[in-house]
């Protein structure tokens, strides 16, 4: 279970996350953490929270936020928030590290995403963009299908190809987590 101060890093997409507050801080209502970018740094792919809000406030740097296709560039102090279910990416357009303090509500299991996804980009798991292969990603995507999805293609189509590839997944032996990533697993929402 992830924990405030804990460091997380994915060396394919130039982000750190800082966790201020953690699920078990906040039982269950928020999670929050300062990610830092490095300049060109962005998230693996576009996605969408299907059930949390997600609020970002720029701290420093210059940040570019799409939200169902619409760009904003904003600076520190400027926030936006994504309601849930809506498509979103975002990078660091600058040309210096940027710090982007976001908030997930409510937290659901997110961090546990958040510590197996980097923790496959740290050991190596992941192809140039940050993703890790189409077999571990659609068991990580049914496993977190509470807290994320790609942004393409429309849920209805990712079900019916993540479903029976991550049943392949998991019996080659992926994992929606694991021990070395995320030591006490959190129940999955019902």
């Amino acid at each position: 279970m992830a924990r405030a101060g804990d460091v997380l890093e994915h060396p394919r997409t130039g982000e750190m996350v800082v966790w201020l507050r953690v699920a078990g801080d906040t039982d269950g209502r928020l999670l929050e953490g300062d990610i830092f970018a490095k300049p060109g740094g962005h998230p693996a792919a576009a996605h969408v929270h299907p059930h949390q809000e997600e609020r970002f406030r720029v701290v420093h740097g210059t940040v570019r936020f799409e939200v169902d296709g619409d760009e904003r560039v904003l600076g520190a102090g400027e926030t936006t928030a994504v309601p849930p279910g809506r498509a979103h990416t975002w990078a660091n357009v600058g040309d210096d590290e940027a710090c982007v303090r976001v908030e997930f509500a409510p937290a659901l299991r997110t961090e546990m995403f958040f510590e197996t996804f980097f923790g496959l980009a740290k050991d190596g798991r992941t192809n140039s963009k940050g993703l890790p292969n189409p077999l571990s990603m659609a068991v990580l995507l049914r496993e977190y299908d509470a807290e994320v999805q790609l942004a393409r293609p429309p849920a209805v189509v990712q079900r019916a190809v993540f479903t029976p590839l991550a049943l392949l997944g998991r019996t080659l032996g992926y994992r929606g987590w694991y021990p070395r990533y995320t030591s006490e697993p959190m129940p999955r929402p019902r």
